[in-house]
C-alpha cells in the first residue's frame, strides 16, 4: 500500500474515483490527524496514515489503489482544554461523519469516554485507554447514482402512513424470515401491496441514519427501538441490511417508486448520540468540538441543551451547515427519497438570538435547486427558549400540527367549548398556516404518532402504562386527553368495546377527510395496541412491533373501513382544495360551510351554547370523475345522546346520499342506494357523510 499523497479537500469524507480513495476531514482546531486503516472485518488495525494536506480547516490525503470496502477511522490530535471547549483525545478512535457505511462491532464500553470517569466530574482528566475494540468502523462505498426515478406526488394529495422499518416487517408472516426487520423486507411485493391496498400515497419512515442505544438503556436492559439518537448522519442503520451494502436501501426506495409511493425520511439532524458534557466521544465531539456543538459561553464544558437530549448541533458553524445539507442531497439524490421530516425543526433555524425563519439553514436550503422538489415536514417544537413554532416555517414547509391533535382528542373524548376550534382545524388550520400564501398541505394532521398513544389506547386507556421503561411511570406525556370509556385498559364489556370501536372510526374519519394532510401511523388501521405505553420508544419488542397474525376480527373491519375513507378522501377534491375556501361568492364556486343541528348556518350563539358538541361541515367542490359541482356535508355529532339533524335545503337537492356512518356495524358504509330526504337520525358518538344528489 503505497504512502497517502496529499489529495483534495474537497468533496468531505471518503470518495472513490476509480483508482484510489480522497479522505477529507473537516477539522478547525486539530493539530494532527491520522488515518486508520482496518481489516475488512474492522477486526485488525493494519495501519495509521498522516493526512498530509490541510486546506481551509479540512486535512486530506490520497491513498492509491483503495477502493470499495476499504475499512477506516480517524484519531484526531489537538488540545485537551475542556474550559474552553477542545476535547481531543487520540487514544479514542473516531467516526468520519460523512462515512456511508459503519461496520457492526459497537459495544459500550467506559473506553468512549474521553475523560477518566473513574477521577471525578471535575477533575475531567483525559482518558488514555484505546476504544477501537469497540467502535465501529467506517466503510468506504462506491457511488450509488442513476436516473432519477421519482414517483412525485402533488403535495395536496398526500396521505403520510408513519412506519418503523424493523417494527413493520419483524413479524410479517409474508417476508422470508432472512428479510424480516430490514429494507428488504420493507421492499417485499406483500408490504408494498399492503400500502397500496390502503391507499396511502406516502411512507414516513422512523430514523433510518445510523443510531445507537444510549448507555442507561442499556444499563436497564432496554434498547433505542425509535432511533433518535444518531451515530452518523450519512450512513444506514446497519442492523437494518439484510446483507452488508447499503445499495439495499436504495432498492426499497425504487421497488417503492415503481409502485407510486413516495417515502420520507425521518432525519434527527438537531442532536447527537455523544450526548451531554458527560457523555461519550465517537466522533464530532472528538474530531471538533467547538465547531460541531453549541456550547454555554459562560462555561464551554457544558452544552446548549435545547434538544433534551443534552448536546445542540451548532448549525450557525458554515461547515455544520454544509454537513446538514450535503446529507440531504446524498439521501435525496443517491438514495433517491422524496422528503424529510425534520425531528425538532426549531433548533435547524436557530442563530445566536434564537429561532429566525430566515435563518442560514431555511435560506441555503431553498435556493439549492437539487432540493427544489423535495417534501419539507418539520417536527415544529423543541424546548429551547420560543421552541414552540408552530406556523412559523417558511412557505415551503408542512408542520406536524399538534393542535390539530389535541383539538381532535377533546372533541371525540366530550370535552366542552370545542367547537370553534374543532373547526378551524377541520379547516387545515388556516389560522396557523394562511398566513405568507401558505396552503392547506401546510397542516400535516396527526391524531397519533409513534411519540404517544396508539389509536386504540387512546380509546382503551386514561392514563398512561409505561411501568415498563423503568422510569417510574414518569416519562412519556401526562395529558394525553384519552378515555378509556369506564375501564381502564381490555375489557370483555360489549357495550364498551363497541363504543371504543365507534370512537376510533370517528378519529379515523376526522382524520383523513379533514383538509390538510393526512397522517397515519402504522397498525392504527387495526387497532393496534401498546397496552398503554405511551413512550415505547425503548421497546424493541412486541410491544412495539406489529403482530400481523392476531389482528383481531375488528381490526379486519377497521382496516376496510380506512380503505374506504382513503378512496373516499381521494374521490372529492373537496377535501383536498390546492387553496384554502370561504365562503364562495357565487353558488357553485368551492366553500366551506357550517351547519347546526336544525340545517342552518352556524351563528355565535351556535357556537359557543352549551353542549356545542354537533357540527355539519358543508363542503362545495368539483368531483374529479363527474367535473361537476357537488356537495359533500360531514355531520359530527361528539354528544352522548341521540341527535336528530335537519339537512340544509338547496335547489335542485331533493335527496342525500349517505356515503358513510360511524355508527355502522363495523364501520361499514351505508349501501350505494341508501339515501335520505330532510334529516337523519345521529347514534351517540357518530359522524355521518352525505352527498348531495342533483334532482
Amino acid at each position: 500500500m503505497k504512502t497517502l499523497q496529499t489529495g483534495n479537500h474537497y468533496p468531505l469524507g471518503a470518495t472513490w474515483d476509480g483508482e484510489g480513495v480522497n479522505f477529507a476531514l473537516f477539522s478547525e482546531h486539530a493539530e494532527r490527524v491520522e488515518l486508520c486503516l482496518f481489516s475488512a472485518d474492522g477486526g485488525n488495525e493494519i495501519r495509521r496514515l498522516d493526512l498530509p494536506g490541510l486546506t481551509h480547516h479540512v486535512w486530506h490525503g490520497y491513498l492509491p489503489k483503495a477502493g470499495p470496502g476499504t475499512v477506516y477511522g480517524y484519531r484526531v490530535h489537538g488540545p485537551w482544554d475542556v474550559d474552553q471547549g477542545h476535547r481531543f483525545n487520540h487514544h479514542k478512535l473516531l467516526l468520519d461523519p460523512y462515512a456511508r457505511q459503519l461496520t457492526d462491532g459497537f459495544r459500550w464500553s467506559d473506553s468512549h469516554y474521553a475523560f477518566d470517569a473513574r477521577l471525578g466530574e471535575q477533575e475531567m482528566v483525559l482518558d488514555t485507554r484505546d476504544n477501537r475494540d469497540h467502535m465501529p468502523k467506517c466503510v468506504v462505498v462506491e457511488d450509488l447514482s442513476g436516473t432519477p426515478r421519482r414517483a412525485p406526488v402533488p403535495a395536496e394529495r398526500s396521505i403520510v402512513y408513519e412506519a418503523h422499518v424493523k417494527g413493520f416487517t419483524i413479524n410479517h408472516p409474508a417476508v422470508p424470515s432472512a428479510l424480516r426487520g430490514s429494507f428488504a423486507g420493507m421492499a417485499a411485493r406483500e408490504v408494498i401491496g399492503y400500502l397500496k391496498s390502503l391507499g396511502v400515497t406516502t411512507v414516513e419512515l422512523m430514523p433510518v441514519q445510523s443510531f445507537i442505544s444510549e448507555a442507561f438503556l442499556r444499563n436497564k436492559n432496554l434498547e433505542n427501538y425509535w432511533g433518535y439518537n444518531p451515530l452518523g448522519f450519512f450512513s444506514p442503520q446497519q442492523s437494518y441490511l439484510s446483507g452488508n451494502s447499503i445499495a439495499e436501501f436504495r432498492q426499497m426506495v425504487d421497488a417503492f417508486h415503481d409502485a407510486g409511493l413516495e417515502v420520507i425520511l425521518d432525519v434527527v439532524f438537531n442532536h447527537t448520540a455523544e450526548g451531554g458534557h458527560l457523555g461519550p466521544t465517537f466522533s464530532f465531539r472528538g474530531i471538533d468540538n467547538l465547531s460541531y456543538y453549541r456550547l454555554q459561553q459562560e462555561d464551554r464544558r457544558c452544552y446548549i441543551n435545547d434538544t433534551g437530549c443534552g448536546n445542540t448541533l451548532n448549525l450557525i458553524h458554515p461547515r455544520v451547515l454544509q454537513m446538514v445539507l450535503d446529507c440531504l442531497r446524498y439521501w435525496s439524490s443517491a438514495m433517491q427519497v422524496d422528503g424529510f421530516r425534520f425531528d425538532l425543526a426549531p433548533v435547524l433555524g436557530r442563530e445566536t438570538y434564537g429561532f429566525d425563519r430566515g435563518s442560514g439553514f431555511f435560506d441555503a436550503l431553498h435556493q439549492d435547486p437539487s432540493m427544489a422538489g423535495i417534501k419539507l415536514i418539520a417536527e415544529p417544537w423543541d424546548i429551547g427558549p420560543g421552541g414552540y413554532q408552530l406556523g412559523g416555517f417558511p412557505v415551503r414547509w408542512s408542520e406536524w400540527n399538534d393542535r390539530y391533535r389535541d383539538t381532535v382528542r377533546r372533541f371525540w373524548r366530550g370535552d366542552s367549548g370545542m367547537l370553534p376550534d374543532f373547526a378551524k382545524r377541520l379547516h387545515g388550520s388556516s389560522d396557523i398556516f394562511e398566513h405568507d400564501g401558505r396552503r392547506p398541505w401546510a397542516s400535516i394532521n396527526l391524531v397519533t404518532s409513534h411519540d404517544g398513544f396508539t389509536l386504540n389506547d387512546l380509546v382503551s386507556y386514561r392514563h398512561r402504562h409505561n411501568e415498563i421503561n423503568c422510569e417510574e411511570n414518569e416519562d412519556g406525556h401526562r395529558e394525553n386527553y384519552s378515555e378509556n370509556f369506564g375501564v381502564e385498559g381490555p375489557t370483555s364489556d360489549v357495550t364498551i368495546n363497541r363504543l371504543r370501536h365507534r370512537q376510533q372510526r370517528n378519529l379515523l374519519t376526522t382524520l383523513l377527510l379533514s383538509q390538510g394532510t393526512p397522517m397515519l401511523l402504522a397498525g392504527d388501521e387495526f387497532c393496534r395496541t401498546q397496552h398503554g405505553n405511551n413512550n415505547a420508544y425503548c421497546q424493541d419488542n412486541r410491544i412495539s412491533w406489529l403482530n400481523w397474525e392476531k389482528i383481531s376480527d375488528e381490526g379486519r373491519y377497521q382496516q376496510a373501513f380506512v380503505s374506504y375513507l382513503v378512496a373516499l378522501r381521494k374521490r372529492f377534491s373537496h377535501l383536498f382544495p390546492p387553496h384554502y375556501v370561504h365562503k364562495a361568492e357565487r353558488p357553485d364556486d368551492p366553500a366551506i360551510l357550517w351547519y347546526n343541528s336544525s340545517g342552518e348556518i352556524m351563528e355565535k350563539e351556535d357556537w359557543e351554547e352549551p353542549p356545542a358538541n354537533t357540527l355539519g361541515c358543508l363542503m362545495i367542490g368539483i368531483e374529479p370523475r363527474t367535473e361537476r359541482s357537488s356537495r359533500m356535508l360531514i355531520v359530527f355529532h361528539g354528544g352522548r345522546e341521540e341527535l336528530y339533524f335537519e339537512l340544509p335545503r338547496f335547489k335542485g337537492v331533493s335527496r342525500w346520499q349517505v356515503l358513510l356512518d360511524t355508527a355502522s356495524e363495523g364501520g361499514t358504509p351505508q349501501p350505494e342506494n341508501d339515501s335520505v330526504t330532510t334529516r337523519i337520525s345521529l347514534s351517540a358518538c357518530s359522524t355521518v357523510v352525505l352527498l348531495a344528489e342533483q334532482s
